[in-house]
């Protein structure tokens, strides 16, 4: 449905709930066996962007050094390890690095509708309680001077 990210320079971004609905569907029919994670930008504006993160299995844990993410649950539960430090991290990309594990780190449980901010920096990690975690995930840059 949403084939690429909907890009504006309007002062808002908006998608409706049944696009982001639809999304999903056509993110979980679309996934193949074995596959453990899909990713789909649906808003951009400006250098922040919003995606919706399907996970059937946990990744890696993370590190975004310049982007703060706000998230939201949409759908399933799992849960969320952040903070702490992460062990083995690699360069992904210049705006993801990713680890072996997290040690010292505080751990969440997640079900649909929580919400959360995770500070630029901070190690975090998805693991996935029954079938899927849904998430929207909001990338808003950090510009460090």
């Amino acid at each position: 449905m949403l084939a690429q990210a909907r890009d504006t320079t309007a002062p808002a971004a908006h998608v409706t709930a049944a696009d982001v609905t639809a999304q999903i569907e056509t993110m979980r029919r679309a996934l193949k066996p074995g596959q453990g994670f899909a990713y789909q930008p649906i808003l951009r504006a400006g250098d922040a962007s919003a995606a919706i993160e399907y996970w059937r299995k946990p990744g890696k844990p993370a590190v975004h050094p310049d982007q703060a993410e706000y998230v939201v649950v949409l759908a399933g539960g799992g849960t969320m390890i952040s903070g702490g430090t992460m062990v083995d991290p690699a360069t992904t990309n210049p705006s993801l690095f990713e680890g072996s594990r997290i040690v010292g780190g505080t751990t969440r449980q997640l079900r649909t509708g929580d919400v959360f901010l995770i500070a630029a920096g901070t190690p975090h990690w998805f693991g996935v309680t029954g079938e899927r975690l849904v998430l929207l995930g909001t990338k808003i840059p950090q510009h460090r001077e």
